[in-house]
């Protein structure tokens, strides 16, 4: 199983952007995927979950400016993200948990995720 991002870059606060997590090498859908972030240093924070049903759950520091959504039909993930503010300049990271049920971001912590992607870097200029 593979999960690559893509959409990091650099913008200005205000602005948005747009992440991918394009999913590959599994015949069962995962239960579970998610959106996470990590400031070197600091412990990897769940950022937004979408479970098989497309019900939604976000960290109360982003809800209403990001949106994750997914098309199964070409296995990717997004994460859209608006009104970006200087703190969330960080690497964000896809991830995948096939069997948890239920799935949002309380059950989908770290250490539940069965696959990383490698990370997408966004920086943010005030």
């Amino acid at each position: 199983v593979q999960l690559v991002e893509s959409g990091g870059g650099s913008v200005q606060a205000g602005e948005s952007l747009r992440l991918s997590c394009a999913a590959s090498g599994y015949t069962r859908s995962p239960d579970c995927m998610g959106w996470f972030r990590q400031v070197p240093g600091n412990a990897r924070e769940g950022v937004a979950v979408i479970d098989s049903e497309d019900i939604t759950t976000y960290a109360d520091s982003v809800r209403g400016r990001f949106t994750i959504s997914k098309d199964n039909a070409k296995n990717t993930l997004y994460l859209q993200m608006n009104s970006l503010k200087p703190e969330d300049a960080t690497m964000y990271y896809c991830a995948a948990v096939f069997y948890l049920r239920p799935c949002n971001l309380r059950t989908m912590t770290p250490n539940a995720v069965d696959t990383w992607g490698k990370g997408t870097l966004v920086t943010i200029s005030s």
